[in-house]
This record gives structure tokens, C-alpha cells and sequence, in this order.
């Protein structure tokens, strides 16, 4: 004997009944079939809403019933499109009934539970009705066995249990004597020993199908739904989760408890003490595996299995000193909350006895509330405890798996990853078999602490990072297609998955939770949102992605204001712009101050030296304990070009403009060539090697004459540089009779630093230093005569770019 059990969206519409038709057509062909199915989708809700809306004299139930005849009769005439009248008939005068009923409840104004169980069972009887008339117009031997005849019940209506004694009895004399190749059984319903309606509560229909397969000791139990098994946790939420092929009963009944809907509790506990496995299978794609339920478990899990999570909690507190040592305050909690009938779905107590702290349903949070301190009204008054808080709005998730217990450091992997992505835990709840690891969240961090978890434990090591980009000029540009170019580089070798959800310029902005198109990114701009900082960062913030970076590719101080809002929100910041770390030392400290808080990085490779890792080298001397006692770096590329390609034979206003042409300096070349940027750069390095330093204590000596400091603008800046050609010529002709080369030179040494235009003589290793080159010597004790060298490209649009993408790597390795 075969079972199968086909739920609500298995059976809702005619085109998913033909499948399920389908189905056990094959399955007939090889034992007998017996089919329980639930009420067609979605109807049982209607049938409590028009139930509802009679109780309270709203005239609109009919509008409601007549909905829910339109579907059933839609559903038979798809079904059976030809001499159909009979059993048309047939059905209307089962709606007649349902109709009959309704009235009834308008008429009195009450729907008490009883009448409630003979309300919602028409959806299953209606449903088995029309899909065995189905099956026998296409001529298969089948028959509907009304499942009221055979289970029993005691009289606790809308959850009846079972008095499994005479129901076991009733289905093996049935089924013993039945001839027909499938026996069609209508889910949920049954009745009491005293021969009225009852049901078997939430996921009845699945409880039905397993009460038959106990009692007829079947060989396995088929669960048809639609999806593909229990998943690692929710596919609506996760797009990575997949299928387990294998689970435990307990597994199943934790992560069922704690809000897997694909199996309802109680459903494993008639078949479990049988070992009789559970099969779950997809109706609308039935050659996929589905995930079978038995004492095996999940034998390729190393350690978890799922994931899963209840919304609508609210979390309760009851706490005070005159608690502690007291007997009897659990007792008379409890007591208290199992008199108002409100279940409890997590409990947790702090050691100290100071607390208890538990999560129930929202709904009953007022309830609880007002119960609870009524019971302890004496306690409070005397100020012994505190009136219960309550706190709403929030989750539960739950790590599941029957091999955690026997592997260190799980509770420590899953609190890390959601500590790292800024989800606070209100509440930890474990049991002693280790089976189950929950903790209480806000409700908005569900999907985030889902994805979060599920790449810690079920990702194939693949780590999800969530760009956003705010600046899209030529080095932007740049990042944006390398990221596009390495994406199946990064996944394959690096495990990293790095999607920019987030774009942004001066003018527009755009995003994608699930990753910009990178192909045609630019596109996107023509119908985007209007840019605003505060709109950037909000919309970060609203879209809650895991393993958030923020990549500052302007140099806007108002940009660089907006890092610390990022980083308090957990969302890594990755900075170009060098204007944050060189300003005052007290934001400076701010920031590192809140990486190191909120556990999220601030990196800034590309502030010195574009792509050169002169930051990192410098970190990793500090680190490793050695002490740094001099820098000498030659740190701008745009003054390296400029002076590499100027001499008697140019002119130094050409010069400049040719390296702002090919993208060598910042928009306004006065940035680089009056030696603040060198200034800067040389400043980050000494807080980087622990000075407490202010840009106004660097000595700036520029080799730019007065009028072209006091230029008002770019253009009169270029003007001021032809009129001054001759001071310039000089510079060089000092050099050159010295045969030495113009480099613009920043020191740091004994806590004071200065940069300006120095000759540097043959044979020094700056002399050589080509175009657009940086270089920079670190003396430490550990290199006090031969110095630490890192020389190579400081500036250009790729190099900056890709010292970017590494920052965001290394960010996201973190």
C-alpha cells in the first residue's frame, strides 16, 4: 500500500490536479494508492473569513461564498469538461450546504468551534470529491472514502486528538477489504466519538496521511508539495539554499517547529516510533529527489543541517533582585502564562537568577503582559521584581542539526557572522542535546541573518560581498570593469562572490539588491533615483545586505563626512579619497576607533601610492613589532610625471597639462602641484606609525611661485604657470648642472615630517624613478642602513582602481 499526501497548491488549481492525476496513475500501476489531499489553496481561509464576517452580521460572507462556488465549480468544469451534469449537480448541493451553513452563522451571530470544524471541513470534502470524480470519468478505479468515517476524535474542537485505538482499527478493517486501485481521502477532518465534525488542527491533512501509514505499517510516507523537500532553510529568502536528501525526525520536527512550513510537527510523531521514513516531493517537478525524513538523518552533513525562523515573536522579561534565591517565581510564571493557554516558543535564564527571559506569539504579548503582572502585583508593588517589559518586533532563527553536538565552535561561527553584519541578538537559547541553537533578532535582520548563516554553514565557502559605489568617473569606471572581468575568477579561486548592488554620481543614483547588471551598468542611469548622501546611505541601510562595503571613489569632503554613519552601521568603507584620514587627527581616531567597535574594516590602501601596498607594508612592520624610525618617499605620480617629462626643451604649463590630460592629477592640478596631496600622504603614514599629527605641523616647502598659489581659478592657474615659465627653467637648470633630478620629496623622521622639491644627485634610488612611479624607503631597526623599499606605479586610473578591488577583497576576507 502506497500513501500519498498532496497539499493545497498541489490541488489548486485544474492544472496542478491534473499532475497530481498524473502521478498516481503511475503510482497505481506498481500497489494500491491511497491519497489524502488537502482543501484546494487558499479556500480554507476563505471559508473562516465568510465564517467570520456571518458572525458579525457582514452581509459581504456571500460575496465570499459565491467566490469560493466560482472556484470549485471553474476547478470541475476544467477537470471535466463533458457530460459533467450529474456530478455538477452533486456539487452544488454540497455548496448548497456550506451556503445553508453560513446563513446560519449570519443568522445567530455566533460561530462557536464546533460550528467553526463544520466550516472548514467543506474544503477537503469538496476538494476529494471533485478529483475522484475525475479520476473515475477517465476511467481509473478509484473511490473516495470519507475520513470522518474512519478517524476518531476526542471533542476538543479546531485540534481534536485522536483516539488512535478505534481509529487504527477503523483503517486496517477499510483498507484490509478495499478493492480499488486508489482510495481517494479528504485530509484534516474527522469526528468525535459522539459522531460530530472535528478537525486535527494545522497541518491536519499531513497528520491524516500519517495516521493511515501507522496504522497500516507502510513502508514509507509521501508528503507532495510544492518544492522540492525540506531546504537548507528558506528558498524565498536565500536564493542558495537547496533540497536536504536526507534528515532526521528530530531534525525535521526542530526546524518544522521553529517555522519550516513544509511539515507540520505533529505529523512525524505517528509514523516516528514506527520508523516508517517520510518522503517529501515536489508536485509540479516530480523526478526531483525531495528530502526523506527517518532515523537516518543527514549522514553527509559535517555539521549543521538547516536553518529556519519564526517572525511575529515578542520577547518578555521578568527580572528583579527579589528573585534571586526565591523558589517557586518559574513555577507561578509558567503557571500563570499555561492559564491564559499561551504557548512558549523559547526560553532562556540568566545564571544569576535575575532573569527570565521568554518568546511567545505577538498576538498574545498583551495577554501575557496584563496576566503576568497581575500574578506578581504583591512583588511589584514592593518593588522586589519590575513590571514584565515587553519587546515586539522581533524573530526567532534557529541553527539546526544532529551532528553539531559532536564539533567545537558552532555557536561561536554562528553569533561571529551575525555579529560581523551589525544583526544584535536579544536572546540565545540552547538545549542540552546541542540539536538546536536559537536566538532571538529584529524582525528587519531575518532575511540578512538567513543569508548571513547560511553562506557561514551551507555556502560551499562561497562569501556573498554587496558593493556600493559612490563615484563613477574614469576610476570608477575602472573598478567597475575589473570587478566585471574577475567575477568567475574571484568565485572559483576565491570563494568570493562580489556584486555591486549600488551606484551612485553627483547627479543620480541606482540599485539592485540582487546585483547590478554590469554589462550595460551605464544604462541605468537614464531613468535613476536623484542622488543625496543621506539618500546613498539610507538606501544601504533599508536594503540590510550582508557583508556591506562602501567605496568612496570621489575627493568630496561631504562624502568623506559620511563614512562614520557607515561604518556604526556595520558596512565596511573602502576610501580612495584621502580627505577623512588627513583631516583632523581627532576624526581620524574616530574612525579607526569605530572599525574596531563595530567590527567592520576602514581600509585606504590607495591614499598613498594608488595600487602600491605601502599602507599594508607599513602595518605590517608596526604589527609585527618592529619600530619605524624614517620614511623618504617620493609619493605623487603626478608630480613624478610632471617632472620626469619636463625640461629646457618644454615648458612646464604643457607639462602640467599633458599628466592632467592623461588623468595623472586631480581635476584641479593645484591640488597636486602646491604639495598638500604629498602633505597628506606623508600625514597618513605617521598615524599610521602611531604620530598623533595635524596637517598645519607638516612644513610645506612649494616650489610654485606666489601667483600661482594665489590663483583664483584652474584657468588663471595655467595662466600664472606660462607667465612664470622662466622660474621654472631655473628649477631645472639648477638641477641639471648638478646632474641631479627634480623630485618632489616627503620625510618623516623624529615625529616631524616635510615635504618639498628636492635635487636628487646620481645614484640615489630616487634618481632613476620613472613617469608616474612612487617609491618609498622605510628605515626601521630591523632595516636601519639598507631601508625597506616599495616602488612602482602612484598614480593612473587602472592602478588606482585595483588597489580599490583589492581593498574590497580584503575587506570581505575579514
Amino acid at each position: 500500500m502506497q500513501i500519498l499526501k498532496f497539499g493545497g497548491t498541489s490541488v489548486g488549481s485544474s492544472k496542478n490536479i491534473n499532475k497530481v492525476i498524473t502521478i498516481l496513475e503511475d503510482y497505481s500501476k506498481k500497489d494500491k494508492v491511497i491519497c489524502v489531499v488537502s482543501a484546494i489553496g487558499g479556500i480554507t481561509d476563505k471559508l473562516l473569513k465568510a465564517g467570520n464576517l456571518a458572525k458579525d452580521n457582514n452581509k459581504n460572507y456571500k460575496t465570499e461564498y459565491k467566490s469560493i462556488k466560482a472556484k470549485h465549480i471553474k476547478v470541475l468544469e476544467e477537470l471535466i469538461p463533458q457530460n459533467n451534469a450529474a456530478i455538477t449537480k452533486e456539487l452544488d448541493g454540497k455548496l448548497k450546504k456550506l451556503k445553508n451553513l453560513l446563513d446560519g452563522i449570519f443568522l445567530i451571530n455566533e460561530l462557536s468551534p464546533q460550528t467553526s470544524d463544520r466550516l472548514v471541513s467543506f474544503g477537503e470534502l469538496l476538494s476529494s470529491f471533485i478529483i475522484a470524480e475525475t479520476l473515475k470519468s477517465r476511467g481509473i478505479n478509484a473511490f473516495r472514502k470519507n475520513s470522518q468515517q474512519l478517524i476518531v476524535t476526542n471533542s476538543n474542537y479546531t485540534k481534536a486528538e485522536v483516539i488512535f485505538e478505534t481509529t487504527n482499527n477503523n483503517i486496517q478493517e477499510y483498507f484490509n477489504q478495499a478493492t480499488q486501485d486508489i482510495t481517494l481521502l479528504p485530509g484534516f477532518i474527522s469526528k468525535s466519538y459522539l459522531g460530530k465534525t472535528t478537525t486535527l488542527g494545522r497541518g491536519g491533512s499531513d497528520y491524516t496521511a500519517a495516521i493511515v501509514a501507522a496504522a497500516l505499517k507502510t513502508e514509507k510516507l509521501e508528503i507532495w508539495t510544492d518544492v522540492s523537500g525540506m531546504y537548507t532553510t528558506n528558498p524565498k529568502l536565500v536564493k542558495q539554499a537547496y533540497p536536504i536528501e536526507r534528515i532526521s525526525y528530530h531534525e525535521a520536527m526542530e526546524l518544522s517547529h521553529f517555522g519550516a512550513k513544509v511539515l507540520y510537527p505533529p505529523t512525524v510523531q505517528p509514523v516516528l516510533s514506527l520508523n516508517i521514513p517520510i518522503h517529501i516531493k515536489n508536485t509540479l517537478k516530480p523526478n526531483e529527489f525531495g528530502t526523506i525524513i527517518s532515523n537516518e538523518g543527514n549522514t553527509k552533513s559535517s555539521t549543521a543541517t538547516g536553518i529556519t525562523n519564526i517572525n511575529d515573536i515578542a520577547l518578555l522579561t521578568l527580572q528583579g533582585n527579589g528573585m534571586v534565591g526565591i523558589p517557586g517565581f518559574s513555577k507561578r510564571l509558567f503557571e500563570t502564562l499555561s492559564q491564559e493557554k499561551i504557548n512558549i516558543i523559547l526560553i532562556t535564564q540568566a545564571s544569576s537568577e535575575h532573569s527570565i527571559c521568554f518568546g511567545i506569539s505577538k498576538d498574545d504579548a498583551i495577554q501575557a503582559e496584563t496576566a503576568i503582572n497581575l500574578a506578581f502585583e504583591h512583588e511589584i508593588s514592593k518593588h522586589r521584581i519590575d513590571p514584565i517589559t515587553v519587546e515586539q518586533n522581533l524573530s526567532i532563527i534557529a541553527l539546526v542539526g544532529d551532528n553539531m553536538k559532536s564539533h567545537q565552535g558552532i555557536s561561536g561561527k554562528m553569533f561571529s557572522a551575525l555579529g560581523k553584519n551589525n544583526i544584535n541578538i536579544r536572546a540565545i537559547a540552547q538545549g542540552a542535546s546541542e540539536r538546536n541553537i536559537s536566538a532571538v533578532i529584529a524582525e528587519k535582520d531575518v532575511e540578512k541573518a538567513l543569508n548571513t548563516i547560511h553562506e557561514r554553514f551551507f555556502g560551499n565557502n562561497i562569501k556573498q560581498l554587496n558593493v556600493f559605489i559612490t563615484g563613477i568617473g574614469n576610476v570608477g569606471e575602472k573598478l567597475i570593469d575589473q570587478i566585471h572581468q574577475q567575477s568567475n575568477y574571484l568565485k572559483k579561486n576565491l570563494k568570493l562572490d562580489v556584486r555591486i548592488v549600488g551606484l551612485a554620481n553627483s547627479k543620480k543614483m541606482v540599485f539592485n539588491a540582487e546585483g547590478i547588471d554590469l554589462d550595460n551598468w551605464a544604462s541605468k542611469f537614464h531613468h535613476a533615483d536623484k542622488s543625496t548622501l543621506d539618500g546613498f546611505l539610507e538606501k544601504a541601510k533599508a536594503l540590510n545586505l550582508r557583508n556591506s562595503i562602501f567605496v568612496d571613489v570621489t575627493a568630496n569632503d561631504a562624502v568623506s563626512k559620511m563614512y562614520e554613519h557607515y561604518l556604526r552601521n556595520s558596512i565596511a568603507v573602502v576610501a580612495c579619497s584621502k580627505i577623512a584620514c588627513s583631516s583632523t587627527y581627532s576624526n581620524y581616531k574616530l574612525l579607526q576607533d569605530l572599525a574596531l567597535k563595530y567590527n567592520t574594516p576602514f581600509l585606504y590602501e590607495t591614499n598613498v601610492g594608488a595600487g602600491l601596498p605601502i599602507i599594508n607594508t607599513l602595518n605590517n612592520l608596526v604589527t609585527s613589532g618592529d619600530k619605524v624610525t624614517s620614511i623618504q618617499a617620493v609619493l605623487s605620480g603626478s608630480l613624478n610625471f610632471v617632472f620626469n617629462n619636463f625640461s629646457d626643451k618644454t615648458n612646464f604649463h604643457d607639462t602640467v597639462k599633458r599628466a592632467q590630460f592623461e588623468g595623472y592629477t586631480e581635476p584641479d592640478p593645484r591640488i597636486d602641484l602646491s604639495g598638500i596631496d604629498v602633505a597628506r600622504k606623508i600625514l597618513i603614514l605617521a598615524r599610521e606609525n602611531g604620530g598623533e599629527m595635524e596637517i598645519e605641523s607638516i612644513e610645506n616647502d612649494s616650489f610654485l611661485t606666489k601667483a600661482n598659489l594665489e590663483s583664483d581659478t584652474v584657468d588663471d592657474f595655467y595662466k600664472t604657470l606660462k607667465t612664470d615659465e622662466a622660474h621654472f627653467q631655473k628649477l631645472y637648470a639648477s638641477a641639471k648642472a648638478k646632474n641631479c633630478q627634480l623630485k618632489y620629496v616627503a620625510e618623516f623622521k623624529n615625529g616631524k615630517a616635510k615635504v618639498g622639491l628636492k635635487e636628487i644627485p646620481d645614484g640615489h634610488p630616487f634618481y632613476n624613478l620613472e613617469g608616474k612611479d612612487n617609491i618609498v624607503m622605510f628605515y626601521t631597526e630591523r632595516y636601519p642602513e639598507q631601508p625597506l623599499i616599495v616602488k612602482g606605479a602612484g598614480a593612473g586610473a587602472d592602478v588606482t582602481a585595483s588597489g580599490l578591488f583589492a581593498d574590497i577583497i580584503k575587506a570581505g576576507s575579514k
